[in-house]
């Protein structure tokens, strides 16, 4: 019991070191990287992370910089962030398995959900930079590519224009979804703003009843047109 505690606690020590290996020198970590040795170290690994992105979403609602939610939804982020986290490290190690081995990868699952794994060093910075607008959600998107192209040429011995030509197609993809789904999202919300000032919704308590029905029949169409606009 003394061992696997201590052995966990060394766990824990090594992952700001790993942090700054992974996003200073990729390659050199990813060449190095154990392919095997179990699961525990980068489940931990991922979770850990997604604990720190958590307390950054927070800090980012209580300043009023994040547009995810108020205060109680960052809170709720240190909870959620690492549980969606670790779920989410098996299925992408699933997804990248599949197509290493399509790129022609003689590796294992375990060496796929490794590599996945450590790709979350970055997910802290890329909370940060998620409240700028448009761009914010690009650089993220394009630097875990490059992360896993890395991965994908020091691990699995692919070659750079395959890996390239592979997750490249699949970063323009996602980019192209980040940026109609936040133009989108954008879109409505200002919508809505400018409807909810128009049709006075924040101040039904101080409507009659007719006034206040009147308001949110205004305010409910002004979200439908909001919605349908292409």
């Amino acid at each position: 019991m003394e061992t696997t505690q201590q052995d966990f606690g060394k766990q824990l020590q090594r992952i700001p070191e790993t942090v700054v290996q992974v996003i200073m020198r990729p390659g050199d970590f990813f060449s190095k990287m154990s392919k095997n040795g179990g699961l525990m170290e980068p489940f931990l690994f991922m979770v850990a992370l997604g604990v720190a992105a958590g307390l950054i979403q927070t800090v980012l609602a209580l300043t009023g910089l994040s547009d995810a939610g108020g205060v109680v939804t960052g809170m709720a982020a240190v909870i959620l962030m690492p549980i969606m986290v670790g779920i989410f490290g098996f299925v992408s190690a699933a997804g990248l398995y599949l197509i290493w081995k399509i790129m022609g990868s003689a590796e294992t699952f375990e060496a796929a959900y490794r590599c996945g794994a450590y790709t979350a060093a970055i997910i802290p910075i890329t909370i940060l930079l998620r409240p700028v607008p448009y761009l914010g959600g690009i650089i993220g998107i394009v630097w875990l590519t490059y992360l896993i192209v890395v991965a994908s040429v020091e691990a699995h011995g692919i070659k750079p224009k395959v890996a390239w030509a592979g997750f490249g197609i699949i970063c323009a993809l996602f980019v192209i979804t980040s940026l109609s789904t936040e133009f989108a999202a954008r879109r409505i919300t200002n919508s809505l703003a400018q409807w909810q000032h128009q049709s006075k919704i924040d101040k039904l308590d101080q409507m009659s009843p007719e006034e206040a029905g009147k308001a949110m029949g205004d305010f409910m169409k002004g979200f439908g047109d909001a919605a349908s606009k292409k």
